[in-house]
């Protein structure tokens, strides 16, 4: 049991469970966002299907599979919150309490590389045609 006062550990464990609810706001807006954006890269799809009656897909880099990724991760950051909610709950409990920037780091590299791969896609994405139709049009007075 910890040394501190029953407040101070109050206190220590409120931050804890505000921190935690941060990375649970963060998994979410993750998780929607690539949700959004598999969403917008069907409707994208769809749009350039109907018309020019192809579409050409990257296999690898579209926005579905980045979104999914998105979701994937929002998912993976949840597991870490909860890791390190209870890691610090006991932490705190012992009065031993390490801070741990790593989980920090990670997850911030994880999205820059996630944004960059985003940044990859507006960049590439090749604009829809304008509609030409094929038969002459005749001016009605």
């Amino acid at each position: 049991m910890s040394k501190l006062p029953k407040i101070d550990r109050q206190r220590e464990h409120q931050a804890n469970e505000r921190t935690f609810l941060a990375w649970l706001r963060t998994s979410i807006a993750l998780i929607g966002f690539g949700f959004a954006l598999t969403r917008f890269g069907i409707f994208l799809r769809q749009l350039e299907m109907s018309l020019m009656r192809e579409y050409n897909r990257d296999i690898f880099l579209n926005s579905e599979n980045l979104g999914i990724l998105l979701v994937i991760l929002g998912i993976l950051v949840i597991i870490v919150a909860l890791l390190n909610y209870n890691r610090t709950f006991w932490q705190i409990e012992k009065g031993d309490f390490q801070p741990n920037r790593l989980l920090v780091i990670i997850t911030a590299i994880l999205v820059m590389i996630v944004g960059v791969l985003s940044l990859t896609l507006m960049i590439r994405r090749n604009p829809l045609p304008t509609f030409t139709p094929s038969s002459p049009q005749r001016n009605v007075d």
